[in-house]
């Protein structure tokens, strides 16, 4: 059976007025922290400072040993610790608030160091999105940090709101929460077709982190 196509009401006219948008790559599929990256490096093309703070995503970065539950620090973060700034290219920042999965993967942390983790990650966020120095600030997976309860849903309406009006937002998850949804200005769900994973095959580092 097909899948029936939404219909799309055009607007009556557009503006080429700069505006700041909310952005959110969401669904099961792979690609939603890959395009958010690869926004990172199209702003900073353009000009534009940006900062990435990663949510439940974990790791030291000078510590090559992962502990149990934790992710291995993405290689695009290697990349952007690297560059070297010039000329008119914007700088790419990065953190990490996560402590890796929750209750899943050999996590035995206890829920509660988590949710404090996630919080200080949300202040953090606030910090970071009324600094007025990034004209583009990713929150990669915060949307996955509500989806396992170390989130709520308000804390991050609570920072889409404190967006500027040429500032853009990019949130990244799995889930789909309709309150969040309905004050982004773009979303795209990445849709999984095949996947590696199931025919045996782990991620491979340097496509897949």
């Amino acid at each position: 059976m097909t899948e029936k196509k939404k219909k799309i009401k055009m607007p009556k006219k557009f503006s080429d007025e700069p505006k700041g948008l909310v952005i959110c790559y969401i669904g099961a599929g792979k690609g939603k922290t890959t395009a958010a990256m690869g926004m990172a490096v199209r702003a900073a093309g353009d000009g534009k400072n940006v900062f990435i703070l990663q949510f439940v995503k974990a790791g030291n970065k000078t510590d090559d040993k992962v502990k149990e539950g934790e992710w291995p620090i993405s290689s695009e973060i290697n990349f952007f610790d690297n560059i070297s700034y010039s000329g008119n290219i914007g700088t790419i920042e990065n953190e990490q608030v996560g402590l890796g999965f929750v209750g899943i993967l050999g996590d035995k942390k206890e829920k509660d160091i988590h949710i404090r983790a996630a919080l200080k990650g949300v202040e953090r966020a606030r910090e970071i999105i009324t600094s007025g120095k990034y004209e583009l600030v990713i929150l990669d997976e915060i949307i996955s940090a509500l989806e396992v309860g170390i989130l709520e849903e308000r804390d991050i309406l609570d920072l889409i709101k404190l967006k500027g009006p040429l500032q853009h937002l990019v949130i990244t998850g799995h889930n789909q929460y309709p309150k969040i949804l309905k004050q982004c200005d773009l979303v795209t769900e990445m849709k999984m077709i095949q996947h590696p994973y199931y025919k045996g095959i782990l991620a491979q580092k340097g496509i897949d982190y």
